[in-house]
């Protein structure tokens, strides 16, 4: 306190300011590097074939600015059916990820199960490509789309879950730090097989100057990183790399029964 007394007396209003969101960013800046020592991909157990798996729970909502709320800003891919089709052996095209040698492409498995957090009950999800144009003559003939079905189930099938979850704290959040857990599990003995710890920051701690979304930007500043391997995206900010991750790590772990199509 003395010492931004004695820098009052000597700065402007302006500068003052200035000196103090300074002082909070290398704050924040040395919190989420010390943070990132703990951070990475832990892989204790990996296992081949796997048809299907469980998630534990669905990502239902996208949080671009909001300080305090616990939803795992780092971990944050799709939402909804789409967060469950990333999963979905077909969806992922081989050539969605040609242009980046040497990252492995997505598989995705041949069923997926969850509860649907909107009505509360358990489905078995599969993929299946569709042609339209045989029963809705609006559409061109030849063209076809991927399809999710859902059949309800009684229980679950699947032996492995994929679980996330926010770790941050309240004074982690308050320096605009996000943590993230995404746990591979084997839900028959419990045992966790990997674990990705991530955390990010955002710089310029909650400033919406010029439309920007906190969270966001903060993917620019994340351990690990989001290229996972890829090529740096020049021309592109790096939450656009976000989407496929949780996918990305659970097929490291789980190997795909049908990684060979």
């Amino acid at each position: 306190m003395a010492t931004v007394a004695l820098l009052g007396s000597c700065m402007g209003p302006p500068m003052l300011r200035d000196w103090k969101a300074k002082q909070k960013r290398e704050e924040a800046y040395a919190m989420w590097q010390e943070r990132c020592k703990k951070s990475g991909e832990f892989i204790h157990k990996t296992v081949e074939d796997v048809e299907g798996v469980y998630l534990v729970n669905v990502r239902m909502s996208t949080n671009h600015g909001q300080q305090f709320e616990l939803d795992d800003p780092y971990g944050h891919d799709s939402t909804g059916d789409n967060y469950i089709l990333s999963f979905v052996h077909g969806y992922h095209k081989p050539e969605d990820r040609a242009s980046f040698v040497g990252v492995p492409r997505r598989f995705g498995y041949r069923y997926v199960e969850a509860i649907d957090p909107r009505d509360s009950k358990l489905y078995r999800y599969a993929g299946r490509i569709e042609e339209p144009w045989q029963y809705n003559k609006s559409y061109l003939k030849g063209y076809t789309r991927f399809v999710l079905d859902r059949t309800p189930i009684v229980k679950r099938t699947a032996r492995y879950g994929v679980k996330f979850e926010d770790i941050s704290t309240r004074e982690e959040r308050v320096h605009w730090i996000a943590g993230s857990s995404l746990k591979v599990i084997d839900l028959e003995t419990q045992e966790v097989l990997a674990e990705r710890i991530g955390y990010m920051v955002d710089w310029a701690q909650g400033s919406r100057s010029g439309g920007r979304s906190p969270w966001l930007f903060a993917a620019g500043n994340a351990c690990p990183s989001f290229n996972r391997g890829a090529p740096s995206r020049v021309s592109q900010p790096a939450f656009t790399a976000q989407a496929g991750q949780s996918l990305d790590f659970t097929e490291k772990v789980l190997k795909p029964i049908h990684r060979e199509h």
